[in-house]
């Protein structure tokens, strides 16, 4: 199946797995109504679990967020199976990073907000039917599950854990300075993309070229004034007129 939500790419010169969330995160895909099926989603945890147990842990993993969030049980299952995985993980938000994609940022050993992204947290919410005692037990669920997402951002926050509650309760959008200063990224700014070794080769090659056309453009010149040298020093005299008809006619024409 064509790959639309997350992209995986492994660059095998330098052990770098890339993977890119630039979807809703869900356990399934859009439905199908050729088959009247759901499709496989590839932001679900399913899905992350495939395609983390095909990297090694001693490679690295890089992680590109542009992600409006989606399922919560979702998106913690990943967060979780990041944190598991020894490979060493950078996390870079390259447009939007909300809710709980933002969550699943905080797995990451370096989280990076690119100039320009946004993060957004907010209380979690949920749609639900039914009698007034399921409404009441589903409110208690939730909050429940908003103390335990509270207690993973606090594992790094430099904030106080009831101003992190108050922005939550309010639903705030933060720049990446404001994360930085919370404590909720490590950097700001994405760097140039590292060359890989087929990038290095690349380069040694057309510098080569560049050398052979400037030696053989050098050669051209010395061809050149070899030629010049030549034609000076083997210039033809002019033909004297040993007869002396030569003379007399130039006298003849003054």
């Amino acid at each position: 199946m064509e790959q639309k939500n997350v992209i995986y790419r492994f660059q095998q010169t330098d052990n770098i797995h890339e993977i890119f969330i630039f979807d809703e995160i869900r356990k399934t895909g859009p439905f199908n109504w050729d088959t009247w099926q759901y499709e496989d989603s590839e932001t679900s945890a399913k899905h992350f679990k495939e395609l983390l147990d095909a990297i090694p842990e001693t490679d690295e993993i890089k992680i590109y967020f542009n992600s409006n969030g989606g399922s919560v049980d979702q998106g913690t299952a990943i967060y979780n199976m990041l944190q598991q995985h020894g490979s060493y993980k950078t996390g870079i938000v390259m447009g939007g990073c909300h809710s709980i994609a933002f969550t699943i940022l905080q797995a990451c050993d370096k989280r990076i907000m690119g100039q320009g992204t946004t993060a957004i947290i907010h209380d979690m919410w949920e749609t639900v039917s039914g009698n007034a005692a399921d409404l009441r037990a589903e409110a208690d669920n939730l909050d429940v599950a908003m103390d335990s997402c509270v207690a993973l951002f606090m594992q790094r926050a430099k904030i106080s854990e009831d101003e992190l509650r108050e922005m939550m309760h309010k639903t705030t959008t933060l720049s990446p300075q404001m994360a930085l200063e919370y404590g909720l990224i490590d950097e700001i700014g994405v760097a140039p993309k590292e060359e890989t070794a087929s990038d290095v080769k690349l380069q040694e090659v057309l510098k080569e070229n560049e050398m052979l056309q400037q030696r053989l453009k050098n050669r051209t010149e010395h061809q050149k004034q070899l030629a010049e040298f030549y034609q000076l020093t083997h210039k033809k005299e002019p033909e004297t007129d040993c007869t002396g008809w030569g003379a007399f006619f130039n006298q003849e024409g003054k």
